[in-house]
């Protein structure tokens, strides 16, 4: 497929921070078109719920029921727990049932009408990136769409209080889950428990599962070979953060699974380097990068937070993208657009992403016994202008070394052929 670009209607969703001990982060009702959903910042200790209600073309938060504190949007509306729910029957509610196979009369108004979204934050400040929050926001939008709120939970672990009041308390009618390790035991819990859910990542129950998930090892392998076709041969590359890797993140280890393989294919020596999300984080590693090699003239990076600071750190070193070094990774396209020169990446399909799995869930609540479904999005690496044909550091490339002439048979010694030179 190609690559599918998330929309305008709710590109900026605000900022989320969850503190230590943070249970209901909140109820997020957003209205089609959306464009700021708003602040969600809850301390450490806090727990409640806090609502945002926001109609087509409004943004807006009010505080929630227990300290949970926002700061509204730009002309923003204002909603509080108990208001209106946006209710109206709207063609992309319609479209979206349709594609579900379901009608008002179907959905009915039995259970909670709220689906849950686990979402551990992955800043390093216990804090939502923006790539997160883009998430979020296409979450909160699909399921307005069938008249749906939405419940977020910070939960990693099942252990977590907010996923166990979440589920076993019934406040939600399914569960979309995200941020997947390799072996999660809130994917357990739920399979135990026979409670609806769907996620957006796979691991070992995929099979089990309904999914929607990005070929990151694919896509890892994709720019490996690009860059290679460019002529370079020293490629770094850069995941996410060490403590997601060590956790098991699905997607961390399926990036590097395709990078390395794509290496040992092109016969090339793989160095792969952990990285938190965040600008400094980037220049630092690409400190690393040139001080383990000088020699690289390229990397891949799973890693859109820390991509302003990877370009910092080549402008530090006087290495202009993409003459001397060239850049490629997989990043949802306003990361990719916001850097000069733009970065050419497969994107990451946020808003496409968002609504698949918003369409499963709903499947799976309203037809619990069919077989889960599982789409596998492969988007195209998107040419911009941050690669280039490889070009050597000046001093790294070897000595040319010229073939043993004695090795090879007298020329003499063949026939002249017709058109020959010989």
């Amino acid at each position: 497929m190609g690559v599918i670009r998330a929309g305008a209607e709710v590109s900026e969703v605000g900022v989320i921070r969850a503190g230590a001990g943070v249970s209901d982060v909140g109820v997020i009702r957003a209205g089609a078109g959306v464009s700021d959903v708003g602040v969600i910042r809850a301390g450490a200790g806090a727990g409640g719920v806090g609502v945002i209600r926001a109609g087509a073309g409004a943004g807006g938060v009010k505080e929630g029921a227990t300290r949970v504190g926002t700061r509204a949007g730009t002309g923003a509306g204002a909603a509080e727990e108990g208001g209106a729910r946006t209710g109206a029957r709207t063609p992309a509610k319609d479209s979206a049932r349709a594609r579900a196979g379901t009608t008002p009369a179907e959905g009915g108004t039995r259970g909670t009408r709220t689906l849950g979204l686990v979402y551990p934050p992955a800043g390093r400040h216990h804090d939502y990136t923006e790539g997160q929050l883009t998430f979020i926001g296409g979450v909160a939008e699909a399921a307005t769409a069938y008249d749906y709120d939405l419940l977020l939970c910070p939960a990693d672990r099942a252990s977590d209080p907010s996923f166990r009041r979440m589920i076993d308390g019934r406040r939600v009618d399914g569960v979309i889950v995200m941020e997947i390790l390799l072996e999660d035991d809130r994917v357990e819990h739920l399979a135990r428990a026979g409670f609806p859910f769907v996620t957006i990542g796979r691991n070992s129950r995929a099979e089990e599962t309904g999914w929607v998930d990005l070929d990151f090892a694919g896509l890892a392998r994709g720019c490996v070979y690009h860059l290679a076709d460019l002529g370079h041969r020293r490629i770094a590359f850069v995941n996410r953060s060490e403590d997601l890797f060590q956790s098991g993140y699905g997607f961390a280890h399926l990036g590097l699974e395709g990078y390395t393989k794509a290496m040992a294919e092109q016969v090339l020596t793989p160095r792969a380097y952990l990285c938190d999300d965040d600008v400094a984080a980037g220049e630092a590693v690409l400190e690393q990068i040139l001080l383990d090699d000088p020699a690289t003239t390229s990397l891949v990076t799973m890693n859109e937070a820390a991509l302003v600071g990877l370009y910092r750190g080549l402008t530090r070193h006087g290495r202009a993208v993409p003459r001397d070094f060239s850049v490629v990774g997989v990043a949802a396209g306003r990361w990719a657009e916001q850097v000069d020169p733009q970065l050419t990446a497969a994107e990451i399909p946020a808003k496409e992403m968002s609504r698949v799995a918003v369409d499963l869930m709903m499947r799976r609540l309203t037809s619990p016994d069919s077989p889960p479904r599982h789409v596998l999005l492969k988007p195209l690496i998107s040419l911009r202008a941050s690669t280039g044909p490889c070009r050597p550091v000046p001093g790294s490339e070897p000595d040319r070394e010229f073939p043993d002439l004695d090795a090879f048979p007298d020329l003499d010694a063949f026939p002249d052929l017709p058109d020959s030179d010989f």
